[in-house]
This record gives structure tokens, C-alpha cells and sequence, in this order.
């Protein structure tokens, strides 16, 4: 038989929940998905019990997710080299059928595993609906190919979704005013859904714990990181790499009208839990200003 201390530890987790779950009841989550927790069936697993469970205690998730490493690997077998600028991958006529073949895939598996939990969801891409409307993306001028900016976001096939009970999944492939498809960097995607649909959270499941003053330091991990706070770093260098683009999306997603944007270590078991629904938290939280923080935040916030 169980001990009995750690029965009670198990209801006081809930019971520290029990506020969290109070405040974001029917609110609208968008999370992320993407990097080193796509590649690990464990951390897979975890992630989508994680989203299933939001569901059931009444929240709303959407699910933007990314493919990229299974993308590169099946332009290696085709004898091709993935290449990128600033991040951006290259995309040409074969690359983004490979593309949208590959999201395809990542994204009906995911529906299957969110399926298999007993919770009820439709994978859709940015086709669909026409959701995600885009225009020819360039990188510093330079013509990339199929690489997509996101023009508008078409929420009606969402919301439709979420009405009627499912959990959408969405594939970050969008059409032009000629009705070509495009590859859309998944951060770009979740952040435009996000502020379509008024979401309360965006969640970003990355391959790092966070916001970092100095990323050699794992000491300066920053809990809560306000827009004045985020500007700064930016404006001065502390920022770089690829998290800069990534806090670029974030700072845009809050000052669009998502009430908070968590960076999190995808790699964490368990990682959107421990964020939403616990005093400590982890990761880095983005938000407007210091007014609007939780009591959990103001924890963190205070060290």
C-alpha cells in the first residue's frame, strides 16, 4: 500500500492546481510544439497527456505544431542538402512537397495519440478554411522560395472546432492570393493563431529552459520577463541566435493581446503542467507588465 505521506502530497498537488485550473476555465491555449520533445516518443507521450489534460479540466488547447528535423531527414534520403537563411529554410518546388507531406503525417499522428487518450481532435493545416493566408516571405531581400508571411488568420474553422468539443491541430502550411502553398515557420504560425483567437497563454515548447541574461549561465535564468524587460535585452545585445527571433514573436504575441507567453524546456516531462499549474513554474513567462502578474509569478519574479 501507497504511504500515507505521499497520498497527501499527491492531494496537496491538486489542491495547488485547483486555483489554476479556476482561473484559465474555458480559456483558450495555444501551445507550440515543436523541437527535441517531437523526436522522443516518451516526451511525445508526455506532451500530449499534458494537452489532453488541459482539455479535461477546461481549457481550451490548440495545438500549432512544427516538423522540421523530420523534414531535413527526408530531404537527406531524397539526396538533398537542407539549406537555411536566418533561420529559414530553403524551400523549392520539391522541398515543399516533402514539407507538406512530412506536417502531414506529424500532424494525424498527433491527432491519433490525442484520439487514443479519449479526447476528441482534427488535424487541419493552414489550408483548410483558408486559416493561414500568406505572401512570399524574404529573408534580407533574398528570394527563399515557398517560404510563407503570415497576411491573416481566418479563425472561423478554429473556433468551429473548439465549439464543438475538438482539440485542433494545426500544420503551419498556408495559401497565397493564387492559392499556392507555403511553408510557414511554426513560431510565426502559433503566435498569428494565438492573437486571432484572443488566446489567454501561448505556450513554446523549445530545446532550452528559457530566457537567459547570459545562456552560459544557467544562474540567470529569467522567471518573468516583462515587454519594457524583453526590449531591453534585445535593444542591447543580450539576446541572440535563435532565441531572438523567438522572443521577437513572443513580445508581438502580448502587445496582439495574448495575456501571457511561456518559453519552456519541451525536454521537461511534464513541462506544460508544471507551468500552468504549480507555484514554481519553470520557464520564462512574457507578459505586459508587472501589474498583471499571479501570485505564482510574483514568486518567480521575486527570485
Amino acid at each position: 500500500m501507497e504511504p500515507m505521506d505521499q497520498i497527501l502530497m499527491k492531494a496537496q498537488t491538486l489542491i495547488e492546481a485547483l486555483p489554476y485550473i479556476q482561473k484559465f476555465n474555458n480559456k483558450k491555449v495555444v501551445v507550440k510544439y515543436g523541437g527535441s520533445a517531437m523526436l522522443d516518443e516518451n516526451l511525445q507521450l508526455n506532451v500530449i497527456k499534458d494537452v489532453a489534460l488541459l482539455k479535461l479540466v477546461g481549457m481550451q488547447p490548440i495545438i500549432v505544431h512544427g516538423g522540421g528535423k523530420e523534414i531535413s531527414k527526408w530531404v537527406s534520403l531524397l539526396g538533398h542538402e537542407s539549406t537555411f537563411v536566418e533561420g529559414l529554410r530553403v524551400t523549392d518546388e520539391e522541398t515543399m512537397e516533402v514539407a507538406e507531406m512530412v506536417l502531414g503525417k506529424v500532424n494525424k499522428n498527433l491527432v491519433q495519440m490525442i484520439e487514443k487518450l479519449g479526447v476528441k481532435a482534427v488535424g487541419i493545416s493552414g489550408k483548410d478554411g483558408s486559416t493561414l493566408k500568406v505572401e512570399k516571405k524574404y529573408a534580407n531581400g533574398q528570394d527563399i522560395g515557398y517560404v510563407g508571411n503570415i497576411t491573416e488568420v481566418n479563425a472561423d474553422l478554429i473556433n468551429t472546432l473548439i465549439d464543438n468539443n475538438f482539440i485542433p491541430v494545426i500544420a503551419p502550411i498556408g495559401l497565397d492570393a493564387d492559392y499556392h502553398a507555403y511553408n510557414i515557420n511554426a513560431d510565426d504560425a502559433a503566435c498569428a493563431v494565438a492573437t486571432a483567437i484572443g488566446a489567454e497563454k501561448l505556450a513554446f515548447l523549445t530545446d532550452i529552459e528559457g530566457v537567459y541574461t547570459d545562456p552560459s549561465d544557467k544562474n540567470t535564468l529569467i522567471s518573468v520577463l516583462t515587454l519594457e524587460k524583453a526590449d531591453k535585452l534585445m535593444t542591447n545585445g543580450f539576446i541572440g541566435g535563435g532565441m531572438l527571433p523567438k522572443l521577437k514573436n513572443c513580445i508581438d504575441a502580448v502587445k496582439g493581446g495574448v495575456s501571457r507567453v511561456h518559453i519552456l524546456d519541451g525536454r521537461m516531462e511534464h513541462c506544460l503542467l508544471l507551468e500552468f499549474f504549480t507555484n514554481r513554474g519553470i520557464g520564462t513567462a512574457i507578459l505586459s507588465n508587472e501589474s498583471i502578474l499571479f501570485d505564482n509569478e510574483k514568486m518567480q519574479a521575486e527570485g
